[in-house]
């Protein structure tokens, strides 16, 4: 069961002593906390709540709502938002002396209080005060969904908002948002909205959904790998008329091209698709989006690992001559492109 689904059965009247929204999917988590505000029927202007953005709150004014009585009705709801010192965020808003109260309010809550916190991340089950949220409290965690959880989550969204949709636009749907559920969230948005209760096919995806400019670089790596020149110096021209600075393409051609060779590596030690962003995760200090390898693999699989060092090289060597202005940066650019096209695979 999704995050939103057990969402949905909450109410003001049901909450429990104490709720929990917390997860590391940051766009799943967003929308979560929006969906659960509004079942609980948050409003700013209703005294019966009480709302605290934890970053720059005085904690002795929340531990007074939290231990005073209501006066509009049985019982409150007390939000505390942005509650990083629960998760392994680095960041810390409370001094040890305001945790340790606000634990002791944990071990001993008020009956007519009622808690919800809203913290973003994975919480830090090191700490004696997550121990006692999971002890005591409903946790609910927006966490990265596998595919065919996030399949049947968005096919019933489909059917939810009475859109008709291909299987092959639905496929090309998911890829097109890579497997990410706020982007899929939004892309349905658009689609609702561009096509409405018409069938909707592949081409009315790539229509509706405005492209990134990581969708732009990847296409255009595409037509110099493919050699069609002429489609990618037009494609250069588009991005520099929106505003876009060779700087910044050269940054993303070296991340796309840096997973490429990444993956291709670790496959070439035996490494298995699961394994591979375990070992990445560990690599980069985060959490690697398991799609991003499975796309990195499919998309890399004709390349040799020594033609992608070649072009890494390449980048390296470009972007240092543009930031130490050893020649015109369109020039420079340009000519790394055609490099890149001669290069052999």
């Amino acid at each position: 069961m999704t995050v939103l689904k057990q969402i949905e059965k909450l109410r003001k009247e049901i909450l429990g002593p104490l709720t929990v929204l917390t997860g590391e999917d940051v766009g799943q988590y967003q929308i979560a906390k929006d969906a659960l505000l509004e079942q609980i029927g948050f409003d700013v202007a209703d005294l019966t709540y009480a709302y605290f953005d934890m970053s720059e709150a005085d904690y002795s004014q929340v531990d007074m709502d939290l231990v005073s009585l209501p006066f509009f009705a049985d019982e409150k709801v007390v939000i505390l938002d942005y509650f990083a010192d629960l998760t392994t965020d680095k960041k810390r808003y409370l001094s040890d002396e305001e945790l340790k109260q606000f634990e002791q309010y944990l071990e001993n809550p008020v009956e007519t209080t009622r808690l919800v916190i809203l913290a973003g991340g994975k919480l830090d089950s090191k700490r004696r005060l997550v121990k006692l949220l999971k002890r005591d409290g409903l946790v609910l965690e927006a966490q990265p969904l596998k595919e065919a959880d996030i399949r049947q989550h968005f096919q019933q969204e489909v059917g939810r908002l009475g859109l008709q949709m291909e299987p092959r636009a639905f496929d090309h749907l998911l890829l097109k948002s890579n497997f990410d559920f706020a982007e899929l969230t939004k892309n349905l948005a658009f689609l609702l909205s561009y096509k409405g209760q018409q069938v909707i096919r592949q081409e009315d995806v790539d229509l509706a959904i405005p492209k990134t400019l990581q969708d732009n670089v990847f296409d255009l790596s595409q037509l110099v790998l493919r050699g069609e020149m002429d489609q990618a110096a037009s494609l250069v021209k588009d991005l520099r008329l929106q505003g876009e600075e060779e700087i910044k393409l050269i940054a993303i051609l070296l991340n796309q091209f840096r997973m490429f060779l990444q993956v291709r590596l670790l496959q070439a030690q035996g490494r298995s698709e699961q394994q591979i962003v375990a070992d990445l995760s560990d690599i980069l200090g985060r959490k690697v989006n398991p799609y991003q390898v499975k796309f990195a693999l499919r998309d890399s699989r004709n390349l040799s690992i020594g033609f992608l060092k070649k072009v890494l090289t390449l980048l390296i060597e470009t972007d240092f001559q543009i930031k130490t202005g050893q020649n015109d940066k369109d020039y420079l650019f340009d000519i790394t492109l055609l490099k890149l096209a001669s290069l052999d695979r």
